[in-house]
């Protein structure tokens, strides 16, 4: 889409009382800023320029990978000049200027789209995004011509009487034309009590030169919400969460508790998966058909193939199969891959390994840096020693191996097809195929042992 976006995140949110920007707080495990660029990226718009202040090294390392180009605003004089910093930067602009705020992570790419469509419509000077809000108290009030058309915006505390009962609020996102945007915004003057640049002036001087400024009601007064506390941080997750889940449950995903079910914008559900309460999904994630997750289940940046269980556990950048079994309390590490019907149970901690076929490790045991075959069964207990105090070594398993209860695999080592090591052994050679291995001291009784603790 030829439009251009500036999204403005230079300021410091004192309110947030916060040592991050308040740009860089999460939603839903993501950016608040991340969630803005998505949305404008989601919109068609091809060229977008954030304007970052306070932090600027902060939120200009979020959108590294990201579509943008990062404008620096010196000096907080406001959103003018913040407007002006990145026109400066962008050079002529002759098409759509869309202005969002870093802090609205609400905002959708279909209102982003009907606000550049009616400016293109309309020819008009600005189309801005207007809310009905249930309690108008604080906001910044539309006031309409007999056309129809913005007259201007006033603020609440310059409200008269006759104006109080107006509910239509200022939204903080634009659609200017290019052209008028450039013209006009030179005029801009900080004859007001911060001493700043306000871009909502640009209305009167719209109105004045007898340009038209359109507004666009919303049909969800929340994507207009910005943040600027905590408390409005945590209202604004919960609206994603709701808008999110409901999105999901109508495509065939089934929650037992959607208020207890977290789950971020760039998670894939297959149709009828359930989740449990206490579920957390963030990052990049997909997961197949018939899956069960949760309760009690946090999963980062990982694929979860269909028919999975995945109960009570941590799954971070793993890619499991199909009919994958996991947990309860199971915390499965960055690199780990886990093939069709595999287990990693109770109180299992696997990293940087690869499972192989119908092989398990049913419960209290930690395998790292390892490669098991086809039909493995670990015993209980048994961990892989991959560390040797400067590097990590490879553990290898062969097929339809049996590693007894309480065995250390000292890396790196290679267990042959169709071995058996006996429990409590210690393996630090590698096993034939086939062979039995043992590593055990002599058992040794004395006598007594009892009485001479107590003395007797």
């Amino acid at each position: 889409m030829s439009a251009t976006a500036l999204i403005l995140a230079a300021g410091e949110g004192t309110r947030m009382k916060s040592s991050l920007p308040k740009v860089a707080h999460h939603v839903l495990g993501i950016p608040m800023i991340s969630h803005v660029v998505a949305s404008a990226s989601a919109a068609g718009i091809e060229r977008i320029l954030v304007v970052t202040g306070h932090g600027a090294d902060v939120v200009e390392s979020l959108l590294a990978s990201a579509p943008v180009e990062c404008v620096r605003q010196p000096e907080r004089l406001g959103t003018g000049d913040a407007v002006r910093c990145a026109l400066d930067v962008a050079g002529p602009v002759s098409g759509p200027v869309v202005v969002l705020s870093g802090d609205t992570p609400l905002i959708r790419p279909e209102t982003i789209r009907a606000l550049i469509e009616a400016q293109t419509a309309s020819g008009a000077a600005c189309v801005m995004l207007s809310a009905v809000q249930p309690d108008p108290y604080g906001y910044g009030r539309i006031i309409r011509g007999a056309d129809g058309s913005v007259r201007a915006i006033v603020e609440q505390k310059d409200l008269p009487p006759d104006l109080l009962g107006v509910a239509e609020c200022n939204a903080g996102t634009y659609c200017f034309a290019g052209e008028a945007l450039s013209a006009y915004l030179g005029q801009l003057e900080t004859a007001n009590a911060q001493g700043e640049y306000y871009l909502t002036d640009l209305v009167g001087l719209f109105v004045g030169a007898g340009l038209r400024v359109d507004a666009i009601v919303s049909d969800d007064p929340e994507e207009s919400q910005g943040v600027n506390t905590r408390v409005q941080l945590a209202a604004v997750t919960a609206a994603m969460q709701r808008r999110i889940n409901v999105q999901h449950m109508l495509a065939g995903v089934t929650m037992t508790s959607p208020d207890l079910v977290w789950i971020g914008p760039n998670v894939t559900l297959g149709r009828d998966v359930i989740l449990e309460p206490m579920t957390f999904l963030y990052g990049d994630i997909q997961v197949g058909d018939g899956s069960v997750l949760g309760p009690g289940t946090r999963i980062t940046d990982s694929v979860i193939g269909r028919e999975c269980v995945v109960d009570a556990s941590i799954v971070i950048g793993s890619r499991l199969a199909d009919r994958v079994s996991v947990g309860p309390r199971a915390y499965l590490r960055p690199g780990t891959v886990m093939d069709d019907d595999s287990k990693a149970g109770t109180s299992v901690e696997i990293k940087k390994s690869h499972i192989g076929v119908g092989s398990k490790v049913p419960h209290l045991s930690y395998i790292g840096d390892a490669t098991l075959g086809v039909g493995v069964n670990i015993g209980a207990g048994t961990i892989t020693c991959n560390y040797d105090g400067k590097k990590k070594n490879p553990t290898v398993i062969g097929d339809r191996v049996f590693i007894g209860s309480d065995t250390m695999l000292v890396a790196p080592v290679t267990i042959g097809d169709d071995a058996v090591t006996a429990a409590g052994s210690a393996i630090a050679q590698d096993v034939p195929a086939g062979a039995l291995a043992i590593e055990r001291c002599e058992q040794q009784s004395i006598e007594g042992w009892a009485e001479f603790l107590r003395g007797e």
